[in-house]
């Protein structure tokens, strides 16, 4: 019976094992999807939302799957966070690049570049515009506007127009700042002799689903805060639904002001309207006339009219946002700006209340520090402080159920074929020795919300990005880069290539020997199949961990190493307390 149960109980470790790795790839990028190519596209026929069907040019705004961009003018842009440029035919902004920001570790990486031009590989654009009645004439794809000057800067704003020989000029004023956000400015000046009304749209677009998809632990996507509430929809779920809707807008709501965009685990393109007006907010999907891919649309547009009566102006300001998920700037543009939860680009996830305590933390240690590793290792000194006196209390516990093993032991030889009486006999003797024998799984369950809030900190912060450690660790928020299985690189080949489960670096292996460590110093189950399984988990835990960011295993390695040496305090002071009244009994 022994031997099936260990038979058993090895299924269910290499079950978990397998389970975890299939989870796990889903948070690892993968392949990137063949880039869509792009057509044609007309635009809608009413004044709504910018959709992603055909209609008049001159009545809304275009759809999601978009014209090959035109080779023509460009407006610069350089500011000390971004450079870029600005599609003047169509006024689009699909070119921005983060200049603190490289897409490796290596020195000599290529910066990150987050919005590609329309037929590039990875097309993805933003966009403001005007849709109104049947007879006005709005800027479309096809306009081409003239720029006041030819470089955008943060001293230099940029004023770009059209004039749609009828009376109405259409103008956007940019500005950006010193960091990722840009202010567009819609006005229209009316030169004729009757009002007309137009409504001011935006929108976001993606021609292409990225490399990293949305996860169980990360989202990545399009979404948006409407009415104080974060809507968020996948790819996968924004596309089944799109394919089922009218002009493929799969979501709408009316909100007073919000924001709306696409998100990816670091980056963020997203606009905020101006929050004392209400806009109709949606996400649509298209596939592009070639049908080679696909097109994801986040769009604001106003729910009422925009007036301009006779020889006046009337206008709507917006802010767009291009540029990394620094934690700290996206409160600040909260508190500048009033948009509403924009912190909520970050997915801090349902543990809010202990993950973003845990970063902020972490971030001030790194402070002081100027390692992102040894503020973990700080960090985890602190949590061992916090929850001491349980962990005594655990400790204390199990020192005395060591000291009582023989007595266990005993009990199981007299009653070996009476399972009821063996276990009342084992309560029996905890109860007089005054042992919780569930204490043990204390710490344990303390640990779990802080090891998994820790885990979102790390995969999910731009802070944590390419934090280096010292050693061979360069990049905390990805894998230890060595591996046991080519004997740390000695070998010409990738064991990976082979199977996931073939990589276990230097750090999982130390982690893996630190919970062997504290093992040691546990009291044995009492029945020998769960023991044998218990003296299995280092070597499991190893696997499962192998693939974590190696933040996370420095942080579970130096967490069983303080753990050691406290449990072998605590439990020696216990066992000297407890062994009179053990050998008196």
């Amino acid at each position: 019976m022994d031997q099936k149960r260990l038979i058993l109980a090895f299924a269910i470790s290499i079950g978990i094992m397998l389970v975890f790795s299939f989870v796990q790839d889903r948070y690892f990028p993968h392949p990137a999807p063949t880039p869509a190519q792009l057509a044609t596209q007309q635009s809608p026929t009413a004044p709504a939302a910018p959709a992603t069907t055909g209609g008049t040019a001159t009545q809304a705004a275009p759809g999601a799957a978009q014209v090959a961009a035109a080779a023509g003018p460009r407006l610069m842009i350089n500011a000390p966070s971004v450079s870029g440029s600005v599609e003047l035919t169509g006024a689009v902004f699909d070119d921005v690049v983060l200049k603190k920001y490289h897409q490796t570790i290596a020195k000599n990486s290529p910066l990150v570049q987050l919005m590609g031009p329309r037929g590039s590989a990875r097309p993805s654009y933003a966009q403001f515009g005007w849709t109104a009645p049947s007879g006005i004439k709005v800027p479309n794809d096809h306009t081409l506007w003239s720029a006041s000057a030819k470089l955008l800067t943060p001293q230099t704003p940029v004023t770009l127009s059209w004039n749609n020989g009828a009376g109405l000029t259409f103008q956007l004023v940019l500005s950006i700042d010193n960091h990722y956000m840009f202010n567009v400015q819609q006005r229209v000046i009316n030169h004729g002799t009757g009002a007309v009304q137009v409504f001011p749209w935006s929108r976001v677009v993606r021609d292409y689903v990225p490399v990293e998809p949305t996860s169980y632990i990360l989202f990545n996507g399009p979404l948006g805060v409407f009415n104080n509430t974060l809507k968020q929809e996948s790819y996968k779920t924004l596309k089944s639904d799109g394919e089922h809707a009218p002009g493929g807008t799969a979501f709408t709501e009316t909100s007073p002001g919000g924001w709306i965009g696409i998100t990816d685990k670091y980056w963020l393109t997203a606009v905020a309207p101006d929050q004392s007006v209400k806009f109709i907010g949606s996400m649509s999907y298209s596939k592009v006339n070639d049908g080679g891919g696909s097109a994801y649309q986040t769009a604001f547009i106003s729910a009422a009219p925009l007036l301009v009566a006779p020889g006046a102006s009337a206008g709507l300001e917006s802010h767009l946002f291009i540029g990394a998920k620094v934690v700290k700037l996206l409160d600040a543009y909260q508190r500048e700006y009033g948009i509403p939860n924009f912190y909520k680009a970050v997915d801090f996830g349902y543990l809010y209340i202990i993950t973003k305590p845990i970063f902020f933390s972490l971030d001030y240690l790194n402070s002081l520090l100027g390692n992102f590793g040894l503020a973990i290792m700080v960090f985890t000194v602190g949590i061992k402080l916090l929850f001491f006196p349980l962990a005594s209390y655990s400790y204390r516990s199990m020192g005395k159920m060591k000291l009582v093993q023989p007595k266990i032991k005993a009990i199981r030889e007299e009653f070996k074929d009476d399972t009821a009486k063996q276990q009342q006999a084992t309560m029996a003797l905890y109860k007089a020795e005054k042992i919780n024998p569930a204490s043990g799984c204390l710490p344990m369950l303390v640990q779990i919300p802080v090891f998994f809030s820790l885990y979102k900190v790390i995969f999910i912060t731009i802070e944590m990005r390419h934090a280096p450690f010292y050693g061979w660790i360069h990049d905390l928020s990805a894998p230890d880069p060595t591996n046991l299985f080519n004997l740390f690189g000695l070998l010409p080949f990738n064991p990976v290539l082979i199977s996931p489960l073939l990589h276990i670096g230097a750090l999982p292996m130390i982690m893996g020997f630190t919970m062997f460590l504290q093992q040691r110093l546990n009291p044995a189950p009492p029945d020998p199949v769960q023991a044998r399984m218990f003296q299995f988990m280092p070597i499991i835990f190893t696997f499962v961990l192998a693939r974590s960011p190696a933040g996370l295993v420095l942080y579970w390695a130096w967490n069983n190493l303080l753990s050691v040496g406290q449990q072998w305090v605590i439990m020696r002071r216990a066992g000297r307390a407890a062994r009179p009244s053990t050998l008196k009994a």
